[in-house]
């Protein structure tokens, strides 16, 4: 039986062919499904167009992505982030992290899952970053990460906070014995 492929089948055909299949695959999956129709000039102008509006659609498509791709080529973007010895990541820069600077500074919505790490940044310093917005549409965003300058009245504090930690640490620990032996392992 001669049928018009609607939807792509794989390993079978594509949307829009033509192919002679056998008549029970035909009537028991491809009609029901309406992956195919039977071929007769009605349902080949049908695929035809469907093909031409799936083209154009594409192509619209590829044309907002290369304006896109235009927009970030070559765009610096600055992270900030806490680092320790040796220029080390406290944490790390993921490929949200960069969305989100890139929406912030930009206006550009990209998808996290578009931005090419191979793995998370935990080191300060330039890094050349690919967005795959499409197959062969690649443009290149440059991150530099920089540490983030902590105010000295905020280590303080923080520091405070785990002296007070341990404190109560100790104190918990003190909490359940007597004067007696809080006495002897405490020197005066």
């Amino acid at each position: 039986m001669k049928v018009v492929f609607l939807e792509d089948v794989p390993n079978v055909a594509r949307s829009g062919e033509i192919k002679e299949v056998a008549d029970g695959y035909a009537r028991n999956l491809l009609i029901p499904k309406k992956l195919a129709l039977i071929a007769n000039p009605a349902a080949i102008k049908l695929a035809e167009a469907r093909c031409r509006a799936k083209a154009k659609q594409q192509a619209e498509t590829e044309a907002e992505l290369q304006e896109l791709a235009k927009q970030i080529e070559g765009k610096a973007i600055t992270l900030k982030a806490r680092a320790g010895s040796k220029d080390r990541l406290y944490g790390s820069v993921t490929s949200a992290d960069i969305a989100a600077e890139l929406e912030k500074s930009d206006g550009v919505v990209i998808d996290k899952r578009k931005i090419d790490l191979e793995e998370h940044i935990h080191q300060l310093g330039s890094y050349e970053i690919t967005v795959r917005l499409g197959r062969d549409i690649t443009p290149k965003v440059k991150v530099n990460v920089i540490e983030e300058k902590v105010e000295d009245g905020t280590e303080a504090k923080a520091e405070k906070k785990m002296k007070d930690k341990t404190k109560k640490k100790t104190g918990d620990e003190t909490a359940g014995k007597t004067e007696e032996e809080t006495e002897e392992k405490e020197p005066e």
